[in-house]
């Protein structure tokens, strides 16, 4: 019983709020109509002045449809001159606009079914997810486009990494990886290079979002940063044989803390820094070998493998300028976009396909580059030149 009085209630308000939306469309399209009709006459109702164009000859009702219900618009009727209205014009391209904030809303992280609610409050009806999705796939072009645009500038570092989603396929759920690549520019500031669906992150998938990237036009590429993605490292040297590799010094620690117990954690973090906190290569590699030493006679064995095999892979950013080290020897920079995504497609669940998975996450992507991130110079590149690495 109680839920039934709750429906009623619920309908009741939906009803009454219906209603004031579409008094309040239609009492503010009267007024326009109104004030524009003054504007030609140069005077108000009733009004005598000697500088007005026409006189008022009442008014007629005209239905006109909206998306929160139908509305009465009196337009004014004029003697003398012509009353020829851009209104309703400019009231249907408002509603246009409408769609395109809906596409944004989705695309900047507003769940489809907020959407459905903020469109009942506006027009009284709901949006369904298919009206959404319809509308999603206007700009899907565009983004197909801006995804696809020539790299004419050269991006001495680039940053790899790639994100799972998931997909439903044939009545399953199952994993899709998107690629993506970020990198800085000859003038120091960051771009958003490219993005591709991956069944996997597999060689293929990475050797196939590296000739893609090389086709458009990535060049000048001197250092790649990135997680040890299986198939990565061995993809770089067919397009960029000159280019060096930097493993990402977070992960490669938490590789190592995979190997020590809880209780030492604090101790191995410190040894690592230790390592990074030299002031050259060779002091660093110096070092790591006394960390190594270390921890085999804490019977870290494992963790001492890790470092032994892996640490020359984590200081190939001291071959740069000092003062981008702290920039260039991890992924955080696109370890943070990767958080955005996850936040904005967490609230999608699972996607129907692919490919709206890509343009969704090449959409967020594209807000990004547009964004103070992309407008805040990141990095002095000028300092590279100092280095005389040629040129790819």
């Amino acid at each position: 019983m109680d839920e039934k009085i709750i429906s009623v209630n619920e309908e009741k308000i939906r009803t009454e709020l219906s209603g004031l939306v579409r008094e309040t469309v239609e009492q503010t399209l009267n007024k326009l109509l109104e004030h524009e009709a003054e504007n030609l006459l140069k005077a108000k109702p009733y009004e005598r002045s000697e500088n007005r164009d026409g006189h008022r000859s009442g008014s007629y009702t005209r239905n006109f449809e909206t998306k929160s219900g139908k509305v009465k618009l009196k337009i004014p009727k004029l003697k003398g001159i012509q009353f020829e209205t851009q209104i309703i014009e400019r009231y249907k391209r408002r509603e246009s606009s409408v769609e395109e904030a809906l596409i944004e809303m989705y695309l900047a992280g507003v769940s489809v079914r907020r959407i459905e609610d903020v469109t009942e409050q506006l027009w009284g009806t709901r949006v369904s997810p298919g009206t959404i999705s319809n509308l999603n796939k206007k700009v899907y072009s565009q983004i197909e486009e801006w995804r696809n645009r020539k790299l004419e500038d050269k991006y001495p570092y680039i940053y790899l990494d790639g994100i799972y989603l998931k997909k439903t396929w044939g009545g399953e759920v199952r994993n899709i990886s998107i690629l993506i690549a970020i990198g800085v520019n000859s003038e120091g500031f960051r771009e958003v290079l490219g993005s591709m669906e991956g069944a996997k992150e597999d060689k293929e998938a990475w050797y196939g979002f590296l000739r893609h990237l090389k086709e458009r036009g990535l060049t000048g590429v001197k250092l790649i940063i990135s997680d040890k993605c299986l198939g990565l490292v061995e993809s770089i040297p067919d397009f960029f044989p000159e280019a060096d590799w930097q493993r990402c010094m977070v992960h490669f620690y938490r590789n190592v803390f995979a190997k020590v117990p809880t209780s030492s954690m604090r101790e191995t973090v410190a040894m690592l820094k230790a390592i990074h906190s030299q002031e050259d290569r060779q002091a660093a590699m110096d070092k790591s070998k006394l960390v190594i030493e270390k921890l085999r006679t804490m019977k870290y064995n494992s963790a001492a493998d890790v470092i032994e095999k892996g640490i020359v892979e984590t200081l190939s950013y001291m071959n740069y300028p000092r003062t981008h080290w702290t920039r260039i020897r991890t992924n955080n920079p696109l370890e943070r976009i990767m958080k955005e995504i996850r936040r904005r497609t967490r609230v999608n669940g699972s996607f129907p396909d692919g490919e709206s998975a890509l343009m969704l996450v090449t959409a967020r992507l594209r807000h990004i580059a547009s964004s103070q991130w992309g407008n805040k110079k990141y990095l002095d590149v000028s300092r590279l030149e100092k280095l005389n690495f040629e040129s790819q």
